[in-house]
């Protein structure tokens, strides 16, 4: 499957992210609850995970990707099970 130019971005920088903290592909996916070669995929540019309507979104908007998303703290609240979630 050929990469799509600006999924191939958001891979480089996952890439550069993993790798800054000295993970293999195999440690991140395995940490991360994905398969290695499905996460090799998302770093070749080649897995969508709905990417490229994100990036549609926020241009549309006129905001910054990383705006779209609540913070983490956020996020963890929301999950089923953790202390203070609704």
């Amino acid at each position: 499957m050929p990469s799509h130019p600006q999924l191939l971005l958001i891979g480089q920088r996952l890439r550069a992210l993993r790798e800054a903290r000295g993970m293999s592909q195999e440690v991140f996916a395995l940490e991360a609850g994905i398969a290695r070669s499905y996460y090799g995929g998302i770093e070749r540019g080649q897995r969508n995970l709905a990417a490229l309507n994100l990036i549609r979104i926020a241009s549309t908007l006129g905001v910054e990707m990383g705006e779209l998303f609540p913070s983490m703290k956020e996020l963890k609240r929301a999950q089923p099970g953790v202390s203070g979630s609704s």
